[in-house]
């Protein structure tokens, strides 16, 4: 990554470096528990099968836990993070799959290369002035037919929060909650189509609801 990296992702990138063991340990992989989230992936997944064998890039990727699903379901993906020290834990717990260094605002990959995007949980920290050039970067690097598949705490309006400590340590990190229409409304401006969303209730110990948002970028 630039070390001309915009302040955003510096902050993202320390915050994640110093919470990077304790997330790991305590946030196992979300999924299990989740069937619907599950059948979501695995529906992305087929689609991306069908489109041919371009790779997968798990955009935010932290411990590694989604990239290794998406390689059991017969994906041939690899893990992006800001975090060096969330890829060098992810490495570790997945020795046999890819994971470097980088950001999803300006990703190192010629155009047209990607046959799917996953972003789970990860446009969270992106400020809504880089959100267009975001899911640009997004478009440049699919291929014709290609799927982005997004998840992220939804709220009735965008709010912007700031956490000062995670897991007793200290961090700057700044969340952005959006609306499933103000997301979608950005992915169709960066000429991505919808093709489903959904919106569901929290579970247990979460306090929001979830939205998955699918797109892909026109054959």
């Amino acid at each position: 990554m630039s070390i001309e990296s915009p302040d955003f992702i510096a902050a993202v990138r320390a915050s994640y470096d110093a919470i990077a063991a304790p997330y790991s340990e305590r946030l196992a992989d979300w999924l299990d528990g989740r069937p619907l989230d599950r059948t979501l992936v695995t529906a992305f997944a087929e689609l991306v099968s069908a489109t041919g064998s371009a790779p997968v890039a798990d955009l935010g990727s932290g411990p590694g836990h989604v990239t290794a699903r998406l390689h059991a379901l017969g994906l041939p993906v690899f893990g992006v993070d800001v975090s060096p020290r969330m890829v060098e834990l992810a490495r570790r717990a997945h020795p046999d799959l890819r994971f470097h260094v980088g950001s999803m605002t300006s990703l190192d990959l010629p155009d047209g290369t990607l046959g799917g995007i996953t972003a789970l949980y990860s446009i969270i920290h992106v400020p809504d002035d880089r959100l267009p050039e975001t899911f640009a970067e997004f478009h440049r690097v699919l291929v014709p037919g290609g799927h982005v598949l997004l998840v992220f705490q939804a709220g009735d309006k965008e709010e912007h929060l700031h956490l000062t400590e995670r897991f007793g340590q200290e961090i700057s990190l700044d969340f952005y909650l959006r609306t499933p229409d103000m997301v979608a409304d950005q992915l169709t401006a960066a000429g991505l189509q919808m093709h489903a969303r959904v919106l569901r209730e929290p579970y247990e110990e979460e306090t929001r609801p979830r939205a998955f948002l699918l797109v892909r970028k026109p054959t």
